[in-house]
């Protein structure tokens, strides 16, 4: 008609929005703009394209998937949590429906859960793969295995099954319904024991001698009587030598001189920027120097000192991660910590007990916060179980069992339900143990940390 001098009627152009005003074409309106999408929008002018893997992908969105290797890709980063799949189509109304309640449990899920979509009228391989013959139809995954088909548009259904999966495969730990308030709580930094006690750095340093005399001591000890800890603070000009002298005074200087030097780098970790700079060295060749093999034999002094300076390693976030992550350091640490513990010596029972308090922080802020336990269970039961035979023996000082009982708490405190710790504790039946120091009259703080911790053991 246009040819000959005539518009297009009126209801002709207007069909299109016609159908879009209908009910079905307001159902059918995202997936018409959807495929428009690609021909009325042209790419950005030097566009790449990039393959989004799972690590890429938001959490809290759905992942839409069409290939059997994307798939594949999402259900192992689920493995160990949950996932489930919506089985859509193109022509199904229905489906349409519950794409806003899946959106939003998919915002619910968050890092616990995967939350897929697939279209089988174009992702055939997948369709075949788990014979879906009509959708809606949604599969569910619990720790990497197929757990449950269910068909329909039903949301209330929908909701119930996903949040139970979630539930399933993130169970809430039966500790947080215990009354708890010192353990249900992340630690904050000034939980950590630190050794701060400053002695007469002239003599300090004079038992190095005859490295006494090399130029870094000046500037160290000069960091050392200034508020170290301060960001505006400058670092010592001479730290980059400091790795060099700690090599050099532990190859030249005799075996009684080695708590001094080892004293010195204590008082210099109280700085964390200190304490970080020795985490980050290539294999850390200092700390392992610092550190004795759990073979060496050293003299008592060196030994209370090297537990002092171990303990202060945990001022820098990054220096505990490497100590309790790097297996040769972490071997030697609770090594030195454990034969403490059970030492009749008492100030090294209780320095060993401050390291072991700041493991146990560490350990439990990292566990709250959801993360992976930094120790293995093994390197767990090891510290448990001379924890457990310390306080058995233990009755003179207060000071000692609260710092042994509050570190016990910290590591049982939502440790795995079937996991060895809990089974360690309950077979030694620490519980009566604990609650039975009461009778020594250890004062107000000490009693109530002795009920509160006694009542997680005894929950188990």
């Amino acid at each position: 008609m246009f040819l000959l001098g005539k518009s297009i009627p009126e209801h002709i152009r207007n069909l299109p929005q016609t159908f879009l005003n209908t009910p079905f074409g307001q159902m059918m309106k995202p997936q018409i703009e959807a495929a428009l999408r690609g021909v009325t929008q042209a790419p950005d002018a030097g566009a790449t394209t990039t393959t989004t893997t799972p690590s890429q992908s938001q959490h809290g969105t759905v992942r839409n998937v069409t290939t059997l290797a994307h798939l594949d890709r999402e259900l192992a980063a689920a493995a160990h949590s949950c996932a489930v799949i919506f089985f859509t189509s193109a022509t199904c109304p229905p489906c349409k429906l519950v794409y806003p309640v899946y959106d939003e449990l998919a915002e619910e899920a968050g890092d616990k859960g995967v939350l897929i979509k697939v279209d089988i009228s174009s992702a055939y391989d997948i369709a075949s793969r788990y014979a879906i013959r009509a959708t809606p139809t949604f599969t569910s995954f619990l720790r990497g295995k197929q757990d449950h088909t269910w068909t329909g548009a039903n949301a209330n259904e929908l909701r119930g099954n996903v949040r139970l999966l979630l539930a399933t495969a993130h169970p809430t730990h039966p500790h947080r319904t215990l009354s708890l308030p010192s353990l249900q709580r992340t630690l904050p930094q000034t939980s950590y024991i630190q050794y701060k006690t400053i002695p007469n750095l002239d003599k300090l340093t004079a038992k190095l001698h005859p490295l006494d005399k090399d130029p870094i001591l000046p500037d160290l000890t000069s960091h050392l009587t200034s508020p170290s800890t301060s960001p505006n603070n400058p670092l010592p000009t001479t730290l980059k030598d400091l790795p060099n002298y700690i090599t050099k005074a532990l190859t030249t200087l005799p075996t009684t001189s080695h708590f001094a030097l080892t004293d010195l780098i204590r008082l210099l970790t109280l700085d964390p920027r200190i304490s970080s700079y020795l985490a980050t060295e290539p294999d850390q060749p200092t700390l392992h120097a610092l550190l004795p093999s759990p073979s060496t034999e050293i003299p008592y002094n060196q030994k209370l000192t090297t537990i002092h300076l171990t303990t202060n390693l945990f001022t820098s976030h990054l220096a505990a991660q490497t100590l309790l992550s790097t297996p040769s350091l972490l071997t030697r640490a609770l090594s030195l910590l454990t034969t403490s513990l059970l030492d009749t010596k008492p100030a090294l029972k209780v320095s060993a007990v401050s390291l072991a308090h700041n493991i146990a922080v560490y350990t439990h802020n990292t566990r709250f916060e959801g993360s992976p336990d930094p120790l293995s269970e093994d390197d767990q039961v090891q510290l448990v179980a001379s924890l457990i035979e310390t306080i058995a023996t233990e009755e003179s000082s207060p000071e000692a069992l609260e710092g042994m009982i509050s570190a016990l708490g910290l590591l049982v405190y939502e440790a795995p339900v079937d996991g060895a710790v809990l089974d360690l504790c309950k077979a030694m039946e620490i519980a009566d143990r604990v609650k039975g120091k009461l009778a020594l009259g250890l004062g107000e703080k000490v009693g109530k940390v002795v009920m509160e911790v006694g009542g997680l053991l005894g929950s188990l």
